[in-house]
């Protein structure tokens, strides 16, 4: 915007184009307006097409004879801007002890009227609004050629500024200052446009997923959610948050569904853009949340079977883990890295007695395994990569785990990650990602999960239905596998590391031999 508050007083500023600062020897130029808001508005559009004329007269230094208008306005604006400019004019005049000696120029009305009727020829327009044509073209605001259909235009429009002057000049001579001009092309002037502010929406997720980062979120970039934002800004064809519309995102909902499943949609384009633009509401950099009430429909899934492994298919995978061998290629080599063979090993295994998510289990490292009052534990915490609830949880291993031989890995094991090759902590989200998405695809290829089982996440579900046969309490199978409790009482106390042993190895050895 053009009206600058500075401790209290008020400006006319215009920022000058970098190719024209050397000229004009200045960034922006301004004008003063004094300390009354309303007084300030009304010399605004004045004092900005002086400005604006200061721009222009640099520009004939630097030769752009002919360029395209820099600040265009339409002929009721120009219309407009004249008004104020000589209204304003008027009061400087009525300081001066000169000005009684000035009267109204009955002839003069007389040629506006007929000017601004169509009884005008070019000589006359010209007589009569030449100086102030040329001073807005020399503004940049417009370049109609003398005698066009557009000068013409824009000099009766201008002749109408001056009638209008005249008649609120006359009413003054009175003592009424209380007057408003009348012509419509002035009343219903089109608002000169105001410079949207810009909130980038690539910044706002930048400064988003540090803030979550900071939290202990989101470890690994947002590598997924950031396509969201590329592919929203591409579609709009802009990056400002501020002109986002809910008819804007239904738009860009209903162009995704060409591409993808209504659930991908749902539970992650849509809930992206939903909880990005809540985070900006919340830090005030945007008035709202336009993907609010922005939502797909996603189909239920149906289930044609149990949600996890029987006895008989946990049994088939895991045998498969214990004896699973490398294989070389036809040159000898073997493609697959230790790091992933000890996870085909132990992986599965580990999931079978503590319903914990893949990842979970893939990012462990050496130093997050110890021994607890002669009690084997694994700590999942958000230091070794990415845990969805966010803070750290101790889960004991099944004495199954170390009888087969767990103790003995960790004594010929490193610090740092068992199951992947991650160097730095930087890597160890991305690392144990690949790492479970290799171990399912091998499942599924080897007919070890069948079709239509998630082949990590059936050992959740597989061993809640134990705990559920056992009778363990649902706050002890939460606090084993990470679940949020159900009601404010579950935050209270903690399901300590004898509890949880005590449950889990309550569950059933399976006959691997």
């Amino acid at each position: 915007m053009h009206l600058l508050n500075r401790r209290g007083r008020y400006f006319a500023r215009l920022v000058v184009p970098k190719d024209l600062r050397g000229i004009v020897g200045k960034s922006e130029l301004r004008t003063a307006l004094g300390a009354d808001y309303r007084d300030a508005l009304r010399k605004l559009p004045g004092a900005v097409a002086s400005l604006q004329n200061q721009i222009g007269e640099a520009e004939r230094k630097q030769g752009q004879v002919g360029a395209a208008p820099r600040y265009p306005l339409a002929a009721d604006q120009i219309a407009y801007a004249q008004y104020v400019r000589r209204m304003a004019f008027d009061d400087q005049l009525r300081n001066d002890p000169r000005y009684a000696a000035i009267g109204i120029d009955d002839i003069l009305a007389q040629r506006l009227r007929d000017a601004i009727a169509g009884r005008a020829n070019d000589a006359e327009l010209d007589a009569l609004t030449g100086d102030q044509l040329q001073r807005f073209r020399a503004a940049g605001n417009f370049d109609a050629p003398t005698g066009s259909d557009e000068w013409r235009v824009v000099a009766r429009a201008l002749c109408s500024a001056e009638l209008e002057a005249l008649a609120r000049a006359a009413e003054r001579d009175e003592g009424d200052f209380s007057g408003q001009p009348t012509a419509p092309i002035i009343v219903n002037a089109t608002p000169l446009e105001k410079p949207q502010k810009r909130v980038s929406i690539k910044k706002l997720w930048a400064e988003y997923v540090l803030s979550r980062k900071q939290a202990g979120f989101m470890k690994d970039g947002a590598k997924r959610q950031t396509p969201v934002i590329d592919n929203l800004c591409k579609f709009l064809g802009h990056d400002n948050a501020l002109k986002v519309t809910k008819k804007n995102l239904l738009e860009w909902r209903d162009h995704l569904l060409k591409s993808y499943q209504a659930k991908t949609i749902s539970d992650v384009y849509l809930s992206t853009m939903r909880t990005l633009f809540e985070w900006a509401v919340d830090n005030d950099h945007i008035p709202e949340n336009p993907a609010l009430n922005v939502k797909q429909p996603k189909p239920k899934k149906a289930f044609s079977r149990e949600r996890g492994y029987t006895d008989e298919e946990a049994v088939k995978l895991l045998r498969a883990a214990r004896s699973y061998q490398p294989h070389a290629d036809e040159n000898g080599y073997i493609r697959e890295t230790p790091a992933f063979v000890t996870a085909k090993r132990w992986v599965p295994i580990i999931c079978a007695f503590t319903g914990a998510r893949v990842t979970e289990i893939t990012q462990l490292r050496k130093e997050d395994i110890r021994q607890v009052d002669g009690l084997w534990v694994a700590r999942i915490t958000p230091d070794a990569g990415s845990v969805k609830t966010g803070g750290y949880r101790d889960v004991p291993l099944h004495s199954q785990i170390i009888d087969e031989g767990f103790a003995d890995l960790l004594n010929a094991s490193g610090q740092g990650p068992l199951f992947h090759n991650g160097k730095t902590p930087d890597s160890y989200v991305r690392k144990s990602k690949q790492i479970s998405n290799q171990l399912a695809t091998w499942l599924r290829t080897a007919g070890l999960s069948p079709q239509g089982l998630p082949p990590s996440h059936a050992w959740r579900h597989r061993l809640k239905t134990q705990c559920m046969e056992l009778g363990i309490s649902d706050r002890v199978m939460d606090a084993i596998q990470g679940h949020a409790g159900r009601t404010a009482g579950d935050a209270y106390g903690d399901v300590t590391i004898a509890t949880k042993a005590a449950a889990i190895e309550r569950l059933p050895r399976y006959r691997l031999g």
